[in-house]
C-alpha cells in the first residue's frame, strides 16, 4: 500500500482536489489500470487553510435533493463552510473529479482528510 501526503495550506481548492483525485485514481503510477481501484491512501492535511479565490464564497451554490416534490435545497458556499466545514467541500470536489462508477466509493474510502 502506498501513501501520498498533500499539504493544502495556502493552495487553491481545485488544484489540491485534482491532485488528490489523480493520486486516488492511480494515474501517476506505472501500473495504472482503468478498471481496478489502486491500493493507495491519500492523506490531505491543513484543509481548513485552503484558499478559496474570487467570489465563490458568495456565489457558488451547493444543491441536494430529497427525492420528494419541492425537496431541492440550495446553500451558498459560505453557509456550507459554516455548517459542515471546508473538509466537506473538499471531499465533494474530489468526488466530482473521480469517475462515476463502482470504483468511486472504494477510492473515496482511501481519502483521509485531517
Amino acid at each position: 500500500m502506498k501513501e501520498y501526503k498533500i499539504d493544502a495550506k495556502n493552495k487553491s481548492l481545485g488544484r489540491v482536489a485534482s491532485e488528490a483525485a489523480k493520486a486516488l485514481r492511480g494515474k501517476n503510477e506505472a501500473d495504472f489500470k482503468d478498471n481496478v481501484a489502486p491500493d493507495i491512501k491519500v492523506m490531505v492535511s491543513n484543509v481548513n487553510d485552503l484558499k478559496i479565490t474570487g467570489l465563490k464564497m458568495d456565489q457558488k451554490i451547493y444543491k441536494r435533493y430529497s427525492g420528494y416534490p419541492g425537496g431541492l435545497k440550495e446553500m451558498v458556499m459560505s453557509k456550507v463552510v459554516e455548517k459542515k466545514g471546508k473538509a466537506y467541500i473538499f471531499e465533494k470536489a474530489v468526488k466530482g473529479m473521480l469517475p462515476k462508477n463502482k470504483l468511486q466509493k472504494q477510492m473515496m474510502k482511501n481519502l483521509i482528510i485531517s
